[in-house]
């Protein structure tokens, strides 16, 4: 890894390079202003009036969806996926179209349940895997093997499918491979938690110290950049704190009573994120810190390396800190939640930052869901 840049990042400029996606509508056209115009189509949960959108899919994944249609008719199936486009004659492009029928993908009708909607994805994704189709995002050097959830509301409750329970009721709506979930532009949601103290110098002044991780070469995404103290997917089923005492251990070992009793939740952020490739990941971190008590042995409180997803880790100075983040070494999301730390805690202030609304807005976006 290596940073090209020249002057320092300004917090905005690193709340940019994360939340890089807008989205805007003309007609009946929705669009990414920032990625040269590119149409992008809502994809629902099924074709009747009312079905939430659950994702927005960029040209390459609607030709892909017509692929597969044609190879459930060669084989005798019903097609997968009803997509209602302009017209007939609805022509893959990426720039921005004239007004007309709101175009659409979604499931067929019969494929309405959780367990339904899960087995189409499921079949699909590993058939996409084994034939090496977008390989680069769900081929077998990406594949994680980890489900994520769906939500019909992205904002809803994270309720889970249980025997006997009224799939109708649920806001849950199916379970997909982690690494395909860029394809279809669904919502993804993640637990990312700080470590660190704060100490007073002779004058008073507060300042910020932080336990980074830097993350292993050998991972999918983002080799060799820095990350939070702990930081990973919530699985599908899983609350979102048992998610965060799981990569405690697994991540930093640290051990599930010190997270029980330290951790606190403490927010949540949210941003839409395009890939360098073009990929949509609109995703919520739920936020946690635990402050290391004064005057108590720091040992459990020391994260070390555990599952190899994590090459080392350092306790950041402030000063080391702020140098790392306006240099573009962190991770992108995890710059957004260094910021917000340093909101909650005080140094970014309105009175030191002349972007700072900007900034707060930023880093609670809607992914402009009510354009989709």
């Amino acid at each position: 890894m290596s940073s090209t840049q020249t002057a320092p990042l300004t917090y905005l400029d690193v709340v940019d390079i994360c939340d890089n996606v807008h989205i805007h509508r003309q007609g009946s056209s929705i669009f990414d202003s920032a990625y040269n115009s590119e149409i992008l189509i809502p994809f629902h949960l099924s074709d009747s009036a009312g079905s939430p959108a659950i994702g927005l899919l960029r040209p390459i994944i609607i030709e892909q969806l017509r692929l597969e249609n044609e190879r459930s008719k060669r084989l005798g199936f019903p097609e997968t996926w009803v997509m209602r486009l302009d017209s007939p004659d609805f022509i893959v492009s990426s720039k921005r179209g004239s007004a007309g029928p709101s175009p659409r993908v979604s499931f067929r009708a019969g494929v309405d349940t959780p367990a339904a909607r899960t087995a189409v994805m499921k079949e699909l994704c590993k058939r996409w895997r084994d034939q090496g189709t977008f390989a680069d995002v769900c081929g077998p050097t990406k594949w994680r093997d980890e489900m994520y959830p769906i939500y019909a509301d992205p904002f809803g409750v994270h309720d889970y499918h249980v025997d006997g329970a009224d799939v109708k009721r649920l806001n849950y709506a199916f379970e997909m491979e982690r690494s395909a979930c860029a394809l279809f532009g669904v919502v993804t949601y993640g637990i990312h938690m700080t470590v660190y103290d704060e100490v007073v110098d002779e004058h008073g002044r507060k300042s910020l110290r932080m336990w980074v991780p830097t993350r292993a070469l050998t991972k999918p995404t983002f080799p060799g950049y820095l990350d939070n103290t702990v930081a990973g997917g919530i699985p599908s089923g899983m609350p979102m704190f048992e998610s965060l005492v799981k990569e405690c251990m697994e991540e930093a070992s640290i051990q599930p009573d010190v997270v029980r009793k330290y951790a606190r939740a403490v927010g949540a952020i949210s941003y839409f994120y395009r890939t360098s490739k073009g990929w949509l990941q609109p995703e919520i971190e739920y936020v946690y810190d635990i402050i290391i008590p004064p005057n108590v042995d720091p040992a459990p409180f020391t994260p070390r390396p555990l599952d190899g997803e994590v090459e080392s880790f350092e306790f950041v100075s402030h000063g080391q800190l702020l140098t790392q983040l306006r240099a573009g070494l962190f991770k992108p999301n995890c710059g957004l939640v260094i910021i917000d730390l340093f909101i909650r805690l005080g140094y970014i202030t309105p009175d030191n930052e002349p972007d700072f609304m900007k900034i707060i807005n930023r880093l609670h976006g809607d992914f402009d869901y009510g354009q989709w």
